[in-house]
């Protein structure tokens, strides 16, 4: 492998939470490969601290469905445009979008058309919903990471170029989950039934969804007054948490934590959580779950009629089963959230028979993601 002249310069987009942990992972491999590498874009704490430099931090593009998105187009296509015009004078030696399909798969078609070298990380969900994102994926993506074992192949078939890296989540979640430890840091004892209520990391998701999650909380504690909840809030959301706990959720023993959503998932007995990465997140730690999401009536409209496959939540799909319940829109009702956690804490075999599928699952995903990645990204810089 030839080497690279001087400290490599990527730049990087990562929209929301999501993307910004993936993106940390991603530049800790790189940074052990490149310590002086710089790296520059749009991006969120988590990147900071592995010393990226936002121009634009990442919640800037967290916004969750068609409507919320429409809303504040005229803001995120401004971003797209000024970043898109500092970096083709600045000209990157690669340019990695991290997820956030909608926002950089055009610009990754632009610079990719004016010569920078890009990398899109993560697979647009093309098997799932909205197929048609496979050929604005061809145009945009010299090099695509996936996340999934069965992606390359797909992508391939299309005439774009791919690597399996595993999920770097598997590489940071431990195979065997340290349960006790996390009791102990949060204060519970090891007998206590626990409950982790996870609405998600996007205003949008909480809106949606934490009126319904407090309301399968006061049912739940209402029939199992012992039960313990913990709600971990995504960093700069916790006044609008407080705000829907004063008007949905007055008197609930509901404890938040400022962020340790991986301690709280380590410590539960099960966890009522917003579909997403967060799923992902909940599997590797072995936990069950009751999937849940609501979405505005028109993004659902859209939405249901681009889905290709009858699961939603990532645990299901990479299973190929419904292994946890969703209970999506209308479905989501306190009653019926309530019913199917108590379904899980009334079932410790069934609990211990998922534990033992995700643990396969997990080995599946555990591919030492940042160095692999790193390898590949190694290989386009020397123009392999």
């Amino acid at each position: 492998m030839a080497p690279i002249a001087g400290d490599p310069r990527f730049s990087m987009v990562a929209g929301e939470a999501s993307g910004d942990l993936l993106a940390s992972l991603l530049l800790g491999g790189m940074r052990r490969r490149w310590p002086q590498l710089s790296a520059t874009g749009i991006g969120g704490p988590k990147m900071a601290t592995q010393g990226f430099t936002p121009w634009w931090p990442s919640d800037k593009l967290a916004v969750h469905g068609y409507a919320e998105a429409l809303r504040h187009y005229r803001e995120i296509s401004g971003i797209r445009e000024a970043l898109a015009e500092r970096l083709l004078r600045e000209r990157p030696q690669l340019f990695i979008g991290v997820d956030a399909p909608d926002f950089n798969l055009g610009l990754e078609a632009r610079l990719k058309a004016a010569g920078v070298r890009t990398v899109h990380f993560v697979c647009p969900s093309i098997w799932a919903w909205r197929g048609g994102r496979v050929k604005k994926l061809w145009r945009s993506a010299d090099h695509v990471l996936c996340l999934f074992p069965f992606e390359p192949e797909l992508l391939q078939g299309h005439g774009i170029e791919a690597s399996y890296v595993g999920h770097p989540l598997a590489d940071a979640i431990p195979l065997d989950v340290p349960r006790a430890a996390a009791r102990q840091a949060l204060g519970f004892t090891a007998d206590e039934p626990v409950l982790a209520v996870m609405p998600g990391s996007r205003r949008g998701e909480i809106n949606n969804l934490l009126p319904a999650f407090l309301g399968a909380v006061r049912r739940l504690h209402a029939a199992r007054p012992a039960l313990r909840f913990v709600l971990p809030v995504a960093p700069g959301l916790r006044p609008l948490v407080d705000q829907h706990i004063a008007a949905h959720g007055a008197g609930l023993p509901v404890e938040l934590l400022d962020g340790r959503s991986h301690e709280a998932l380590a410590a539960c007995d099960a966890t009522l959580i917003a579909s997403g990465t967060a799923t992902l997140e909940a599997a590797l730690f072995k936990r069950p779950m009751v999937i849940a999401y609501r979405l505005h009536p028109l993004s659902w409209q859209l939405m249901k009629r681009m889905r290709y496959q009858p699961w939603v939540g990532l645990p299901n799909i990479l299973c190929r089963d419904f292994v946890v319940p969703e209970l999506l829109q209308h479905d989501a009702t306190p009653n019926a959230l309530a019913d199917a956690v108590l379904q899980w804490l009334d079932a410790p075999q069934r609990a211990q028979a998922l534990e033992q599928r995700f643990m396969e699952l997990h080995h599946l995903l555990r591919r030492d993601t940042a160095r692999t990645a790193t390898d590949v990204i190694a290989r386009l810089l020397a123009g392999a």
